[in-house]
C-alpha cells in the first residue's frame, strides 16, 4: 500500500520573506513544533556557500550547522536541506554518518540538467536521500520530461518532483504529468509535488492528487501558515487537518497553530505573503515570481498596466529573475507614451525666476497648512502640488507621474495638470517625457516629487520651497496627509527611499536654492 507524506519547507521556502532570519531559538522551536506535530519530512533549511554563516537564519555552509537544529530524538522523522545546484560543491559534501541531515533536495533549472543529475548522483553515493527537484516542470515538454523521468531512474532518488515553480498549474497540467511520472518512474521512487499558492490551488491540486489512485508512495510539500515568497505555498496546518479527516492520518494540528501564533503571524506582519493580483499575474505570464514583487513596490502601476508588462516580457527571461531586464521593461514602458510639449516654452515664461512651492502629500501638508498657505499668499510664488489634489487651496498645477493617481483625480483638474507620458491622456495641460525626468538613485529613480524638482531645474526656476516632503516612517499608516494613498513594503525599502530622497535633494541644491517649510521628519537635508 502506498504511503503518503508531508514535507514542511516553512524554514526554507518560508525564508524568502524574511531573508530566513527566524532566530535561533525560533528555528529550534519550529523544528521542534513540526516535530511533534508528526510531519515526516522536516527541512532546516537551504545548505549554501553564498552566505557568510548566521545562527539566526536557516541558511547553513556546512552539514554540522544543521545538524546543531536537529534534535537528538528524530522520533521517525527525516530531515533535510536544499541545495540549489551551483551553490555548493559536492567534494564539500561530508559522508552520511546520521549525525546531520538524512537527504538533500536538489533544486535546478533546465539548462543545468545535465550536470545537476550528477551532482545528484554524487550525492547518493555518499549515502544521503536524494530528492531530485527540477524546477518549472511546465518548462519541459512532454519529451523532455520524459526523457527527465528516465534519468532519475537510472539514479534511483528517493523522490521525484513535479514542481509548480511559479504557481500556475492548473489541475489538468498537474494530473498529466503525474501519469507520465507515475508511469515511467521505477516503482520505488516517491513522487513529490512543490505548489505555490499564485491561483490559490495549492490546497485543491494536493487534494487531488491524494484522491488519485496511485502505486507510487507519494511526498506533499507544504509551509506552516502557507509561508513563502509572494503568493506562498501549501498551508501545512490545513493539509494535515484534511489528511486526518479523509485518509485517517494522525498528524497533531496544535503544535503548528502553536508555531503560527508564537512565531509566524509576526513575520507576516511585518512583510505579507498570500494571494495578490501582482502573484496572479505572474503565475497567469508564467514569470518568476520576483517580477510581480518589483513591480508591484513600484505603486505607480495599475493592473492593466502591470498585466501589459507581462505580456512584453521575452519569453526567455520568464523563468529567471533577471532585475536589470526588468527594471529597463518597466521604464521603456512608461516612457512609450509621447511627450505633448506645446506649452513648455509657455509654462517657462510663466515660471522663470519665480518661488515654485511644491506640495507632496505628506501628513506635515495638513498639519502644517498655515506655514503652507502663508507661502502661498507670497509674491512671485507658483504653487505645484505632487500626484495629488491640495484640499486646503487651489494651487496653480499639479504634477503627476502616478497613473493610479491620475485616475483618481476629478476630470475637471486635468487642464492643470503637468503630466509624464506615461499617463495616457491628451486632456492635460502638459505632457511632459517620463524618461528624461529618472534620477540616478535607485530607491526614488521614478520617486514623483523628484522627477517634479528635477523638471523645475531644467526650466530655470529661480527658487524651490519644499512641504508635505516628510519622506517614509516604517508605519505606512502616518506617511501621508490621506491614508487612502498609505502603501505598504517592507522596512528596508522605505529607510532606501529616504536615503534616496536626501541624496537627490542633496544634488539638486548645487543647482538651485531648495528650502523645506515644512518640518524635516525622515528626510532631513
Amino acid at each position: 500500500m502506498r504511503k503518503l507524506k508531508v514535507l514542511d519547507c516553512t524554514l526554507r521556502d518560508g525564508g524568502y520573506c524574511n531573508q530566513w532570519r527566524f532566530g535561533k531559538q525560533n528555528i529550534v522551536k519550529i523544528i521542534n513544533g513540526l516535530t511533534e506535530a508528526r510531519v515526516d519530512i522536516i527541512e532546516c533549511g537551504f545548505i549554501t556557500n553564498r552566505v557568510v554563516y548566521d545562527e539566526d537564519t536557516s541558511r547553513f555552509r556546512t552539514f554540522e550547522e544543521v545538524a546543531a537544529v536537529i534534535p537528538e530524538d528524530r522520533e521517525g522523522r527525516l530531515f533535510v536541506c536544499m541545495i540549489n545546484y551551483g551553490e555548493y560543491s559536492v567534494s564539500e559534501i561530508p559522508e552520511h554518518d546520521g549525525t546531520s541531515v538524512d537527504g538533500i533536495r536538489v533544486a535546478f533549472h533546465k539548462k543545468d540538467l545535465v550536470p545537476a543529475m550528477e551532482f545528484c548522483r554524487e550525492i547518493k553515493r555518499k549515502g544521503y536521500l536524494v530528492f531530485i527537484q527540477a524546477m518549472v516542470s511546465l518548462s519541459y515538454s512532454d519529451e523532455e520530461f520524459l526523457s527527465l523521468i528516465r534519468k532519475a531512474n537510472d539514479i534511483d532518488p528517493y523522490a521525484f518532483y513535479i514542481v509548480d515553480s511559479f504557481g500556475v498549474m492548473k489541475r489538468r497540467d498537474l494530473i498529466r504529468l503525474f501519469f507520465m511520472v507515475e508511469h515511467d518512474l521505477k516503482p520505488n521512487i516517491a513522487i513529490g509535488y512543490h505548489s505555490h499558492n499564485n491561483m490559490q490551488l495549492a490546497y485543491s491540486n494536493s487534494q487531488a492528487l491524494v484522491d488519485t489512485a496511485a502505486k507510487h508512495d507519494m511526498i506533499i510539500d507544504s509551509s506552516v501558515f502557507g509561508m513563502g515568497r509572494g503568493a506562498g505555498n501549501l498551508n501545512t496546518e490545513l493539509f494535515v487537518e484534511y489528511l486526518n479527516d479523509n485518509i485517517d492520518s494522525e498528524y497533531r494540528l496544535k503544535p503548528l497553530l502553536t508555531i503560527i501564533d508564537e512565531i509566524l503571524s509576526k513575520f507576516y506582519q511585518m512583510n505579507y505573503w498570500g494571494y495578490s493580483l501582482p502573484n496572479y499575474l505572474s503565475a497567469k505570464h508564467n514569470t518568476h515570481p520576483n517580477y510581480a514583487g518589483y513591480l508591484d513596490a513600484k505603486k505607480t502601476l495599475t493592473v492593466e498596466a502591470m498585466d501589459e508588462i507581462f505580456s512584453i516580457m521575452d519569453d526567455t527571461k520568464r523563468s529567471d529573475y533577471d532585475k536589470d531586464y526588468i527594471e529597463q521593461l518597466y521604464t521603456k514602458y512608461l516612457a512609450n507614451g509621447n511627450a505633448q510639449e506645446s506649452r513648455l516654452s509657455e509654462l517657462k515664461e510663466r515660471i522663470k525666476g519665480k518661488t515654485i512651492l511644491v506640495i507632496a502629500p505628506g501628513r506635515s501638508s495638513v498639519e502644517e497648512k498655515d506655514k503652507i498657505i502663508a507661502c502661498r499668499h507670497k509674491e512671485n510664488t507658483v504653487a505645484i502640488s505632487v500626484n495629488f489634489d491640495y484640499p486646503e487651496f487651489e494651487t496653480d498645477y499639479i504634477f503627476i507621474s502616478n497613473l493610479r493617481r491620475f485616475r483618481e483625480l476629478d476630470n475637471s483638474k486635468c487642464n492643470k495638470c503637468i503630466v509624464t507620458s506615461n499617463i495616457p491622456s491628451t486632456d492635460v495641460y502638459l505632457r511632459t517625457k517620463y524618461k528624461d525626468l529618472l534620477n540616478s538613485w535607485e530607491s526614488v529613480r521614478d520617486n514623483a516629487g523628484m522627477m517634479l524638482i528635477k523638471f523645475l531645474v531644467n526650466l530655470g526656476v529661480g527658487k524651490i520651497l519644499l512641504a508635505g516632503f516628510d519622506g517614509y516612517s516604517i508605519y505606512p499608516e502616518s506617511n501621508f496627509a490621506d491614508k487612502e494613498m498609505s502603501f505598504y513594503t517592507e522596512k528596508a525599502d522605505f529607510e532606501a527611499m529616504n536615503k534616496g530622497m536626501i541624496e537627490a535633494l542633496k544634488e539638486f541644491k548645487k543647482h538651485i536654492a531648495i528650502e523645506f517649510i515644512t518640518s524635516q521628519k525622515y528626510v532631513i537635508i
